[in-house]
């Protein structure tokens, strides 16, 4: 039993013992004279448990001190791992890093060297496709190929590079090759090519044909333009013995392109089509009223100041039999004018204005007629222009709908036709104008010389009647 309950139990007794009944103190005293033997007994057993617990706790504090070492020892071991795996996990990310790096890379190579691919036939001349068909083909084959793998894509794409610095050295002084050729005649031509620089020269093995090839749309081989005859035995001696006179085009083709797109003048007429066709034929009868109108009005005479001077004078000395024979010398509306005013000279002078004003009335119609035609050319021309851009666009929407907006070629008819009509309409509207301007300001003048004419005649008329009666 351990001490302490000992001695509980022991003052448990002597304090029962002392409130017990009186009966008892018999056994109150027999217990407390044992009581300080069993103190003693239970204080001895106490000394004896501590000693017991002091010399069992060293072992087990060693032991503790033993598993804490080894605690720290396993801790250790645990930041050790720990740091491992974090410079692991920092390794593993970064060498992600760099692979994923890499696979950036090869994609970006990969897509350079697909666009390089597909530039490869639009970098070598159209003659020149018929010795790298094979390696067009199988390029073509691998960007048309999603299933194919990485070092297949490149292998291919490689093959492709290869031929093409194969080709580079080859440029490196010219070289030649046989092939076919479209003729300037539609005919299909075997000969020989010689690459020199940007141009590609040919000479055929069936004819005399020679010159610089350029691709010709839809056609199936390269077409051949002849620069001239003078350059003829140079191309072929220069194919043939590598030694020969040499058109160069510095432009590097586009002369050949821009001699093609040059039209005659028919040729770019009739691209207005039907609209074009009334604002020409619109035109030309305006250039023929107006070419009319400049000789009628040049050809028109009116009378001279010193005729009418002429005329007055001799009506003033009574001579008028000379004054109606110098009237009737007189040709056209100027003769017909100073005649009515001698025969009517007498009359009043509000007659005699009136008498001359209708002469005047008579030919101011024959002067001013086509005028307003000239001027409703230059109003109706632009407005058929304008009727001719819109069919054309309607035109060009519709072969749009038809053929798609890829196909240049095809359009080109309705923009011409939008173009052309704008153009010819302008050309024809503006010379109108400006000829109807001109026009009616000469007939006015021819007009104003007229009534200039009649009123100095009037005037001569009236101060020579107020001079006679004077007299």
């Amino acid at each position: 039993m351990p001490a302490n309950l000992k001695i509980f139990l022991s003052l448990a007794l002597i304090a029962y013992a002392a409130v017990a009944k009186p009966a008892n103190a018999q056994s109150f005293i027999a217990a407390s004279e044992k009581a300080p033997l069993q103190l003693q007994s239970a204080l001895t057993e106490l000394a004896q448990t501590r000693d017991n617990i002091a010399n069992e706790k060293i072992p087990q504090l060693r032991a503790i001190a033993e598993l804490e070492a080894e605690v720290q020892t396993q801790r250790t071991k645990l930041d050790q791992l720990r740091r491992l795996r974090d410079s692991s996990a920092s390794e593993v990310s970064s060498m992600q890093q760099h692979v994923e790096s890499i696979q950036t890379q090869n994609k970006y190579s990969i897509l350079q060297l697909d666009e390089f691919v597909r530039a490869f036939e639009t970098r070598i001349d159209y003659s020149e496709t018929q010795l790298y068909t094979t390696a067009t083909e199988a390029a073509r084959l691998v960007l048309d190929d999603p299933e194919m793998g990485q070092v297949d894509h490149f292998q291919r794409q490689l093959d492709v590079m290869g031929i093409a610095i194969e080709r580079l050295g080859k440029l490196n002084g010219g070289y030649r090759f046989a092939g076919l050729a479209l003729a300037p005649s539609g005919d299909i031509e075997r000969g020989n090519f010689a690459v020199f620089g940007p141009s590609v020269y040919f000479a055929s093995q069936q004819s005399e044909l020679t010159g610089v090839t350029f691709n010709q749309l839809n056609a199936a081989e390269a077409a051949i333009a002849v620069p001239g005859q003078q350059f003829s035995r140079g191309i072929r001696d220069f194919i043939e013995n590598k030694d020969g006179r040499l058109p160069l085009d510095p432009t590097l083709g586009k002369a050949l392109k821009m001699a093609a797109s040059k039209d005659s003048w028919l040729k770019h007429l009739s691209k207005g089509g039907s609209v074009g066709t009334v604002i020409l034929v619109l035109g030309l009868i305006c250039l023929l009223l107006v070419s009319f109108k400049i000789w009628e009005i040049a050809c028109f005479k009116t009378p001279k100041p010193e005729q009418v001077q002429q005329l007055l004078t001799l009506i003033e000395c009574g001579e008028l039999t000379q004054a109606k024979t110098e009237a009737q010398a007189l040709p056209g509306a100027a003769g017909r004018l100073l005649q009515a005013g001698v025969t009517h000279y007498n009359e009043k002078h509000g007659t005699l204005d009136e008498i001359l004003y209708e002469k005047i009335l008579v030919v101011r119609p024959r002067l001013e007629r086509f005028l307003p035609f000239i001027a409703l050319t230059a109003a109706a021309a632009p407005l058929l222009g304008l009727l001719g851009t819109v069919t054309g666009m309607i035109k060009t929407f519709q072969l749009i709908t038809i053929f798609g907006s890829s196909d240049a070629t095809s359009l080109s008819s309705g923009i011409s036709e939008a173009l052309v009509t704008t153009e010819l309409g302008l050309l024809v509207a503006i010379p109108a104008l400006i000829s109807h301007g001109l026009l009616n300001r000469l007939t006015r003048k021819r007009l104003a010389e007229m009534e200039q004419a009649a009123v100095g005649f009037i005037n001569g008329v009236t101060v020579s009647r107020q001079s006679n009666s004077i007299a």
